[in-house]
């Protein structure tokens, strides 16, 4: 009830008016059943903006700090991230991610829509990171299709640390939903799970026109604070590469 009031009476309208989204695609979403949504992620905002664009209710798995963190504006954080249908999981891995994983399967399983990020965080700089490969097994086992969106702007709309958002207009690109059935019962093969998130992740990169880097935005993150730390010396981050290894 508080998904639907956000979406159609008390934030959405005004959303649609002062950020105009403009979205291309609309027809590949499913009008039911499961289907897994795999965004790229620039932005807080981007899990704003995707379901005010997308009829059916969608349920995010959330970084489980959206739920812990301490304080005033943690308890506001959890009610909102809650009340919206939001499941938060734990991305530490090992175990933690074996979960998520579970959780996503159940969550598709009931017919729902599943977003996910298969950078498993932010983009530190605008590009696109290597996808892990939790996405392919949740489509494996849930034996859903999986439809890449592409959030394009979001990032100078809202950067990361900004409160406040830029009015801009909101793009978002949705792409053909891809069917991995050929791969039915191979859910355990790493090889393929990999294949399978390459290809998500350059359908992603040809619909937001991001520049792709084959390592993990963690990895980047972390490359990125010690290049900060040390101006002296050059980045170690990698160049672009041309497109993922599908």
């Amino acid at each position: 009830m508080f998904y639907w009031l956000c979406k159609h009476v008390l934030i959405g309208p005004w959303l649609r008016l002062i950020f105009r989204p403009q979205v291309t695609g609309i027809e590949h979403l499913p009008t039911d059943g499961s289907a897994i949504l795999a965004s790229n992620h620039l932005s807080f905002s981007d899990s704003i903006f995707l379901p005010l664009v997308v009829k059916p209710h969608i349920t995010f798995l959330a970084k489980s700090d959206y739920f812990n963190t301490p304080g005033l504006k943690g308890w506001a954080t959890k009610l909102f991230m809650s009340a919206a249908g939001q499941v938060p999981v734990d991305r530490s891995g090992g175990r933690a991610s074996e979960a998520a994983i579970n959780t996503g399967v159940r969550i598709l399983n009931q017919g729902e829509l599943l977003g996910i990020y298969p950078e498993g965080t932010r983009s530190p700089d605008g590009r696109l990171y290597r996808g892990k490969t939790g996405v392919a097994r949740m489509a494996l086992e849930a034996k859903v299709p999986v439809i890449p969106v592409a959030m394009i702007g979001t990032d100078k709309i809202q950067p990361p640390g900004r409160v406040w958002p830029k009015i801009m207009r909101v793009q978002i690109a949705i792409g053909e939903p891809l069917d991995f059935s050929r791969y039915e019962g191979m859910e355990g093969d790493r090889f393929i799970l990999r294949s399978m998130t390459d290809e998500i992740m350059y359908e992603l990169m040809q619909l937001s026109g991001q520049e792709y880097v084959d390592i993990y935005a963690t990895k980047a993150k972390s490359l990125l604070a010690q290049a900060a730390s040390t101006p002296t010396q050059p980045s170690t981050l990698g160049h672009a590469a041309s497109a993922p290894a599908a």
